[in-house]
């Protein structure tokens, strides 16, 4: 028979095994709520999410605030388009000026254009009163409120770090200033006359009618060689524009850190988007503060303009960066999906931006299982730390491509590194918080640890120089050990 004490024993034995066995880590919390949306959110929100690499500014400021301004600065508004203008005294034929409607309407119809204007510059209740298409809706929204966004850039920028320092987001990298070479230097001889351009054009259209890069890449030296003199014109009007916003209004902030990224539309001719392009690189070259730090070129992928130069583009950055090796550059490349273009097009964008642009980073990357031999582009991809925007809600609403159809796991398991972003979060009415959210809830295979992992990879693979680049890693750190200690001490 056993003894008293090993009877004692024995109990303490099984008493301990029970106690551990109930034990729970925040990876096992984590998998316990993940499906409960409402937990979920309760602990993304209070978890630090590091940084957000793929942000708009004028899509990411939301509609109400907008809307606001238009009315404070009585801009003039075209009823039927709800397109916006500003005036300093009458309107165009067809516009109507903010502060005739408050005088003329009833307070409660005058509120009721103000809640249709902010659906109309956004994706709340779209499906329950629009019915254009997404993608049309989605982009639409920016030359609607285009007026509004140039508007009150120290509240626009209060307003967004206010909002980032709320949900424990540490650093944005925000695609915020529109290069153009024109509009700030002298004269550009390329430029002012008709026929040069037309010419130039045509030339361009020749080589990548035929993909001869030795011939382009002499054009492009040859143009870069007529523009030299005013690109020294174009850098210090940027560089000045975004350092006084910055000093003025962001500053530096030991919960929160502000960078910007140049950027150019890449909807218009091939010439005034090489040299746009030129200048975007010059201008992040020579800023001194170092407050722009990063390229990137803008407009849906889809745009008519956009597919037939597309080519062009990625050797207009793979030019430039010969030019300008220092310089950091990311891009929109595979937001497209079947059915939006000819099947073909889905199959070589995003080689075009790694291979041949050789980007840093990419955006969206959506059509990557398309692509033409898309495993050795994935592993192309992971061996030269390439990282990918993941952009789970406007992929959804634009593309309609969600839970397995999104590629999110595929890069995963080829060991992509994988950064969670926002894209234009005012549009969308959404945040990084919905967006890890999302990520939780949709693919079970992506776990905590995953999820810390993809939050380091949002400072890892920014463009902030080192030295900030180490600080704030350490603060990631140090926010993740006292957020796990409270998760853990106040869990349910």
């Amino acid at each position: 028979m056993m003894s008293h004490n090993a009877k004692a024993f024995l109990s303490f034995c099984f008493l301990v095994v029970a106690l551990n066995s109930s034990a729970q880590t925040i990876d096992d919390y984590f998998q316990k709520i993940r499906k409960n949306e409402a937990e979920l959110t309760a602990f993304i929100s209070q978890m630090p999410k590091g940084g957000d690499l793929h942000n708009h500014y004028t899509g990411s400021v939301y509609a109400e605030s907008y809307v606001n301004w238009m009315i404070e600065a009585d801009c003039c508004i075209n009823l039927q388009t709800l397109q916006t203008k500003r005036s300093s005294w009458t309107c165009d034929t067809g516009f109507v000026k903010f502060s005739y409607l408050q005088s003329t309407m009833d307070p409660a119809d005058f509120e009721l254009l103000r809640s249709k204007i902010i659906r109309s510059y956004s994706t709340k209740e779209y499906d329950q009163v629009h019915t254009d298409a997404r993608e049309e809706h989605f982009f639409a929204t920016f030359s609607k409120f285009g007026t509004a966004s140039g508007m009150n850039f120290d509240r626009g920028l209060k307003e967004l770090k206010n909002r980032a320092i709320a949900e424990n987001v540490s650093y944005i990298e925000m695609m915020f200033s529109n290069i153009r070479l024109q509009k700030h230097s002298k004269s550009v001889p390329v430029l002012d006359n008709a026929d040069t351009m037309k010419y130039y054009n045509s030339i361009l259209w020749s080589s990548q009618k035929i993909n001869d890069r030795n011939a382009l890449m002499s054009t492009l030296q040859k143009l870069h060689s007529a523009v030299k003199n005013e690109l020294p014109f174009v850098a210090p009007y940027y560089n000045g524009f975004v350092d006084s916003l910055h000093k003025n209004f962001v500053g530096e902030n030991p919960n929160f850190t502000l960078r910007y990224l140049a950027f150019i539309p890449r909807i218009f001719d091939p010439l005034p988007t090489f040299l746009n392009l030129l200048a975007a690189f010059e201008t992040v070259h020579n800023s001194a503060s170092k407050n722009l730090i990063g390229v990137n070129i803008v407009a849906p992928e889809d745009n008519p303009v956009s597919m037939r130069d597309y080519w062009l583009h990625m050797q207009f950055f793979a030019y430039c960066h010969s030019v300008y090796p220092d310089v950091h550059y990311t891009m929109h490349a595979g937001e497209l999906t079947e059915g939006v273009v000819q099947p073909e097009e889905l199959t070589w964008h995003i080689n075009g931006a790694v291979r041949d642009a050789g980007a840093n980073r990419i955006g969206h990357g959506v059509d990557i299982a398309y692509e033409k031999n898309n495993y050795d582009l994935l592993r192309y991809m992971s061996t030269n730390k390439i990282a990918i925007e993941i952009n789970l809600l406007s992929n959804e609403f634009i593309l309609g491509v969600k839970d397995d159809k999104h590629p999110v796991l595929l890069y995963k398991h080829f060991n992509v590194p994988i950064v969670i972003s926002t894209d234009d979060p005012g549009v969308s009415r959404s945040s990084l918080t919905e967006q890890y959210v999302l990520l939780a809830r949709r693919y079970d295979e992506v776990s905590y640890q995953d999820i810390k992992t993809y939050v380091y990879n949002s400072i890892r693979y920014s463009f902030i120089a080192d030295a900030q680049k180490e600080r704030l890693i350490k603060d990631i750190s140090q926010r993740f050990e006292i957020f796990e200690k409270e998760i853990m001490s106040k869990k349910p």
